[in-house]
């Protein structure tokens, strides 16, 4: 290759310009040459990353080998002795046929198309924005939806409570019936038992059950009132999301399927196709996911555990209070049927009494009867007319005998003797059934008296029984019990149907 050699240049004495002129037109040949070098190096730079400029003193060949040279693909062992070649990490464009992969290019100037880049650039932003706002809308929505449900079985929980509280006041009221209508018996009834002891504990029991449910329902309330105002303000959020995707025509749960994640807030959501879906952004004060969203978010996740522990709990006791308030009646009715059958027992053995006691009165009554013609048997006739030859003690043969003090006959002693006697026994007969008549007076009346007490024991029961069937209500057992006076008939107004 022929190699070109600079001109040889003339001598100072053979030039004929001025060393002046000279050195004026080389000192400006060389400003221009530093200048026009100066220049190509800045446009190349701009043109090129910063650690694309080479270094003046290496050569070019060398400076573009090791520029490329974290480019190449790289030669890694494997574990069965093979070898593999890997891209090297970061962005950039992988070039598999020549097995490189040089970083991403930044212009330092605007480049032709930069009106156009800039253009696009603004709507990819407007459009992530958009994305995101959408995104924030559907997960604002699903918790509002979430909460919503939540609320309605809040609600009908609610419900259920009320009612079941509204049992066990009907329960107290029912309970305050039956002392009510045992107070009525006769006062021989009215010793304290067992049955007594079982209406008080019932009463104290339902109490404590009365408290409990009261307590439940205040929880519920201010959870309630705490879940209303979640859903509003998700709701507000959403609303102002949704502000800036209204052209957008897109449903909200696809959004959420794209996103890979059903709700935020649930955590027992169905598994999504994907095994993770996109992660929750930070917060951000100027981006679609503000911190008041988040916290809105949060509180949603949060009430909404609150709430599922809440529920299950009012729901395990509004089903124990309702075991436990049956067994409590089934104990008091029980404990009033044995009071029933103890008193029918001592109803029979008392009629069994009687009737022996009246087969003792009747042959009292009829042996004092005959005791009492027997006394007059021996007193003897009331009249002259009436005696016969024998019953005169003036009859001759007494007469005869009379006479004589040594002779006095023992008739009359002996008359006067057995009438006094007689006399003594009647008496005694006639207390004997005096107190016999007496004391079935009383077993009379004591029969009557346990008979009055079963009657009351069993209307009791059986109110109990028609009073707790579920479609008593709670007001129709206040007005029986506000106005039902049981030695009374039943007004009419008691015993009208509520409308």
């Amino acid at each position: 290759m022929p190699v070109l050699l600079p001109a040889a240049e003339p001598s100072e004495d053979t030039r004929v310009g001025a060393p002046e002129w000279r050195e004026e037109a080389l000192a400006k040949s060389r400003k221009a040459h530093l200048l026009t070098d100066r220049c190509g190096q800045e446009a190349v730079a701009m043109w090129q990353p910063k650690d694309s400029v080479r270094d003046p003193h290496v050569a070019h060949h060398l400076c573009r080998a090791a520029y490329i040279e974290p480019w190449r693909f790289r030669v890694e062992m494997l574990k069965g002795g093979g070898t593999v070649e890997k891209p090297p990490p970061g962005e950039g464009v992988t070039l598999w046929k020549s097995k490189m992969k040089p970083p991403a290019w930044f212009a330092r100037l605007p480049l032709p198309l930069h009106r156009d880049a800039r253009a696009m650039q603004t709507a990819e932003a407007v459009l992530t924005h958009a994305r995101g706002a959408r995104l924030t809308a559907a997960r604002l929505g699903r918790a509002q939806h979430q909460i919503n449900v939540q609320l309605q079985l809040l609600l009908r929980q609610r419900e259920a409570t009320d009612l079941r509280l509204s049992e066990v006041r009907k329960g107290l009221l029912i309970n305050k019936q039956s002392v009510k209508l045992r107070g009525y018996r006769p006062k021989s009834e009215k010793v304290p038992d067992k049955a007594d002891s079982m209406l008080t504990w019932e009463k104290e029991e339902l109490r404590v059950l009365k408290r409990k449910m009261e307590t439940d329902m205040e929880k519920s309330e201010t959870l309630l009132k705490a879940l209303a105002s979640c859903r509003d303000a998700l709701g507000f959020y959403c609303k102002e999301r949704l502000q800036a995707v209204e052209l957008m025509n897109q449903p909200l749960d696809k959004v959420l399927e794209q996103a890979g994640r059903y709700s935020w807030v649930d955590l027992t959501r169905a598994p999504t196709p994907r095994p993770q879906g996109l992660k929750t952004p930070p917060p951000d004060h100027v981006g679609t996911f503000t911190p008041e969203c988040a916290h809105a978010l949060y509180e949603a996740k949060r009430l909404l555990m609150e709430s599922k522990e809440t529920l299950a709990e009012m729901a395990k006791n509004e089903t124990d209070i309702h075991k436990q308030q049956l067994q409590i009646s089934d104990r008091v009715c029980a404990s009033l049927a044995q009071k029933m059958r103890e008193t029918l027992e001592l109803k029979e053995r008392i009629n069994m009494t009687l009737g022996l006691m009246r087969g003792t009165i009747h042959r009292c009554t009829k042996f004092n009867q005959e005791m009492d013609v027997t006394r007059g048997l021996l007193k003897g006739p009331l009249s002259k007319s009436h005696l016969a030859t024998r019953e005169k003690l003036n009859r001759p043969l007494v007469l005869m005998h009379q006479k004589h003090v040594g002779t006095q006959l023992p008739e009359a002693a002996r008359l006067v003797q057995g009438t006094d006697k007689l006399q003594r026994h009647i008496t005694h007969a006639e207390k004997n059934l005096k107190e016999l008549l007496a004391t079935r007076d009383d077993l009379t009346w004591s029969l009557n008296c346990k008979k009055i007490g079963h009657d009351v024991d069993y209307n009791v029961v059986r109110l109990r029984l028609r009073q707790r069937h579920p479609h008593v209500y709670f007001e129709q057992a206040q007005r029986l019990v506000n106005n039902w006076d049981p030695r009374t008939p039943a007004s009419n107004e008691s015993n009208a149907t509520p409308k």
